[in-house]
């Protein structure tokens, strides 16, 4: 059945093969980088914080103790509008791929948590109301949230914390884009012809386009899939 879409060129194998090899160098490269990117972060120095109070779902809770007992911690600073019932939908449908953190926790001696500018109830019934696995903190009561460059009323991030003792300290922080390796949605479709079909990618004349943000779930449909009213 043919298709109204534009088609990559159909070619015999062996120029196939030849193309993939091609790609495949550059694709290396940026591996190889990738690596010494991580290299380099891993040599990054770090900064001493204060003893932050959060409220989780039991209550109070010191950031020391979020690490439940471990040495590292990753944070995702989720944007947040208080009283709104729908929260940001590129948040929302971020932190829902996150099902299955055993591993982090059993083999790396690590954490990974969510934690919002919004009230601790507020927080816990968004978090039921979409299905979200993870574990939800609110630094309402806090600047916590402001002084990892994630305000109230403002953006996201991610940000990475090492803890010595009592003493946590903030190792790695990121926004905007840079939270994209820590998706496996974007990884999977930019593998696939036609991409993210965002006007901003360099595609081929005629290829599927939309603009930026204006395809996707919102928030309210990762409810209905994941959620407690499905």
């Amino acid at each position: 059945m043919s298709t109204a879409q534009p088609l990559p060129p159909v070619v015999d194998a062996e120029t196939w093969r030849r193309e993939l090899d091609e790609l495949r160098v550059r694709e290396k490269a940026a591996t190889r980088e990738l690596d010494a990117i991580a290299a380099q972060r891993r040599r990054l120095p770090m900064v001493e914080l204060p003893d932050y109070t959060l409220v989780g779902a039991e209550g109070p809770v010191r950031l020391a103790d979020i690490f439940d007992g471990r040495s590292q911690l990753i944070v995702y600073n989720h944007m947040w509008s208080d009283g709104s019932e729908w929260q940001c939908p590129g948040c929302t449908g971020f932190t829902s791929q996150f099902t299955r953190l055993d591993v982090l926790e059993r083999y790396y001696d690590a954490r990974f948590v969510i934690v919002t500018n919004g009230p601790i109830e507020e927080a816990l019934a968004y978090r039921e109301r979409v299905g979200n696995r993870m574990q939800w903190y609110s630094s309402a009561d806090s600047t916590f949230g402001a002084d990892v460059d994630a305000p109230p009323n403002a953006g996201f991030g991610v940000n990475v914390f090492l803890r010595d003792g009592d003493t946590v300290y903030r190792t790695w922080h990121t926004d905007g884009r840079g939270t994209e390796r820590l998706s496996y949605l974007q990884g999977l479709v930019d593998l696939l012809p036609y991409g993210r079909q965002e006007q901003w990618q360099d595609v081929p004349e005629g290829w599927p386009q939309h603009p930026t943000y204006a395809q996707g779930m919102g928030s309210k449909e990762i409810a209905e899939l994941y959620g407690a009213a499905r």
